[in-house]
């Protein structure tokens, strides 16, 4: 059970197809008519009306998890980064380059542990090839290399 009001920032948690919403797109709630039905201006700047007891995949969008804001922009991004967290799979160099990449124009870490934070979330989780070259075989060299490396750092925003 979810209450909503006037102003909310708010989240689809499925897809809508019959309004052309996907999953996790954001709107913030334009009118609520006496009837329960809402009336929402979506970040891209369409207006949709809905029935919740129809559509009841909806959520608060003021936080999401990085792994729901993939696809998406904000202009700045807070993170929270517990370093203690039991999930230590959950922390490594691709969840810190999707979270970070979300911000437009400031990304900022929230940390209990600045000493650490950089080994935490500078943890490599490429998959290796699965096929692996026999000895002998011919290598073929890429033309670019490229690298997932995050360094220690913090922004002080703006």
């Amino acid at each position: 059970m979810r209450s909503f009001s006037v102003g909310d920032r708010i989240q689809f948690t499925a897809p809508a197809n019959n309004l052309r919403v996907a999953n996790r797109e954001l709107g913030t709630i334009e009118s609520i008519h006496g009837d329960g039905r809402l009336r929402l201006k979506i970040d891209g700047g369409r207006m949709v009306e809905l029935d919740p007891h129809q559509h009841p995949h909806l959520d608060h969008g003021y936080a999401m998890t990085s792994h729901s804001s993939q696809g998406q922009t904000a202009d700045r991004v807070l993170i929270h980064v517990d370093t203690e967290l039991g999930a230590k799979d959950l922390l490594n160099s691709r969840m810190a380059y999707v979270a970070v990449s979300r911000g437009r124009y400031d990304a900022q870490i929230y940390t209990n542990n600045a000493g650490t934070l950089g080994q935490e979330l500078s943890r490599d989780v490429s998959h290796s090839p699965a096929i692996q070259q026999e000895p002998g075989a011919i290598k073929i060299e890429p033309q670019t290399t490229h690298t997932n490396q995050i360094s220690q750092g913090f922004g002080l925003g703006l």
